[in-house]
């Protein structure tokens, strides 16, 4: 088996997708190891999770540093610190300068809770409901300075329900990205894919992209 490529997880809350990272990695054949975990917030629950499972962690206080672009490259150090090759954003709640960005081109994927490009930004299953659409989702894409915006991995569909709320649509979404998240850093950093601008081109005619999970 080739190396397995070293990732550095992005958090800031509970990181339930960290959490899906983590146990897919566990596997040997996993093409990714996790090597660190970085969160934004110290009272992230995701912190406490990553430390039991003994994956290096470290808490770089935004409310610390007087602009966003200190703030990055303290971020920045520590992904570096830890050999980190690829960055997975994972409940991430922060919107990175253009030179950060630029840095980690190509190797840096965030999960977006809609079927991008629909649904950018804040409060996508009130709006997915709002428009009485009947499939809604989840995009695993690449990072670009735009926010919601970067060529798309995976994503995963599931049905509306007349009888949903944005909770039971956020719940059932989540389970999707947990499902989706794991298989897309894969493809990423196994060299799956090129990335040639905007386009993702795959390295062999075995693989479709993007990767269509439908609706279950």
């Amino acid at each position: 088996m080739s190396r397995r490529r070293k990732v550095g997880i992005l958090i800031s809350g509970r990181g339930s997708n960290m959490q899906a990272l983590i146990e897919a990695a566990k596997d040997p054949n996993y093409p990714a190891e996790i090597a660190v975990v970085i969160s934004n917030r110290p009272d992230a629950k995701g912190i406490d999770f990553a430390r039991a499972q003994g994956i290096a962690t470290e808490i770089i206080d935004h409310k610390s540093f007087e602009s966003r672009g200190a703030f990055d490259r303290a971020l920045d150090a520590a992904l570096e610190r830890h050999d980190v090759e690829f960055v997975a954003c994972a409940g991430f709640m922060r919107v990175m300068t253009e030179s950060f960005v630029a840095s980690w081109r190509d190797r840096m994927i965030n999960i977006h809770p809609s079927l991008l490009p629909a649904y950018k930004g804040l409060h996508t299953h009130e709006r997915a409901l709002k428009d009485g659409v009947t499939r809604h989702g989840c995009t695993v894409h690449v990072v670009r300075s735009d926010v919601d915006t970067g060529p798309i991995i995976a994503q995963a569909r599931v049905p509306v329900l007349k009888s949903d709320t944005a909770e039971t649509l956020a719940e059932r979404v989540l389970d999707a990205e947990h499902k989706i998240y794991p298989r897309a850093l894969a493809l990423l950093v196994s060299g799956a894919f090129r990335i040639e601008g905007e386009k993702l081109t795959a390295t062999s005619p075995d693989i479709k992209l993007p990767v269509i999970i439908p609706a279950h």
